[in-house]
């Protein structure tokens, strides 16, 4: 089958054609400096991995994953989101970890033991990001991870035996030492860095004054509609829950 699509990383980047677009057709290098690690949709796709960088093919480019959601349509960059998962998945899935023996590809997302026969699929860790809102007033917050000067919204990972409103409560609390209420649900987003779900959320101001976790962040505070800081990235889902509360 001639009609494939390619998608193929290499330390965090997507391979792509100079004009942006995901490989389609012929494999788009040779087989000696790639590993396949599985297809889908029935071998309409091939997923594999660069030993190193594309440097030196004028037709072809690699780029942040993150930095596609700009030039990929979004049913492309969405793929690549899994694909870049399953090679995450892949890559530290090699051995079974009740008996050491070879893992290998049982369906197109998942893996079974040779030896022992455990089965395997990729897992996701879940993150709860919450839009806080006093009045006319947005709560946003500087992360010390954060790579940019942007200010985002309170979030953090879901942990064990914690329901989503409990996580947004307590996420809260921990990084700004307010109490929050009425949380409803906004929308979820896949976040293959390296293999997340971001779920979102809406919340009001109920009581507190803000006391920073300076372990995690570096700044934050309310903010009005037009005194709003640097915004995040378009791509993800604290730029959307922003948005609408603007909108």
């Amino acid at each position: 089958m001639k009609n494939k699509k390619y998608f193929i990383y290499c330390q965090g980047d997507i391979l792509l054609t100079k004009e942006g677009t995901v490989p389609f057709g012929d494999c788009p290098v040779e087989l000696k400096p790639w590993e396949k690690v599985t297809e889908l949709l029935g071998g309409q796709v091939v997923v594999g991995v660069l030993s190193k960088p594309i440097t030196d093919r004028p037709d072809l480019q690699m780029m942040p994953l993150r930095k596609s959601f700009h030039v990929l349509p979004a049913e492309d960059y969405q793929l690549a989101g899994k694909c870049a998962e399953l090679v995450y998945f892949h890559q530290n899935s090699k051995f079974c970890g009740v008996c050491g023996g070879e893992m290998r590809w049982q369906t197109e997302i998942s893996k079974q033991c040779k030896e022992c026969g455990k089965e395997l699929w990729p897992s996701l860790a879940t993150a709860i990001i919450v839009r806080v809102t006093r009045g006319d007033e947005i709560l946003m917050v500087h992360a010390h991870t954060f790579r940019d000067r942007h200010y985002g919204l309170v979030a953090g990972f879901v942990e064990t035996g914690e329901t989503l409103e409990e996580c947004v409560q307590r996420e809260v609390w921990e990084e700004t030492h307010l109490r929050v209420t009425n949380i409803r649900y906004f929308a979820s987003q896949p976040w293959p860095y390296p293999s997340g779900l971001m779920v979102g959320f809406t919340a009001d101001y109920l009581s507190g004054e803000i006391e920073l976790q300076k372990a995690e962040l570096s700044d934050g505070g309310w903010y009005r509609k037009d005194n709003l800081p640097f915004l995040p990235d378009p791509s993800s889902i604290a730029y959307r829950l922003i948005m609408d509360w603007v909108k």
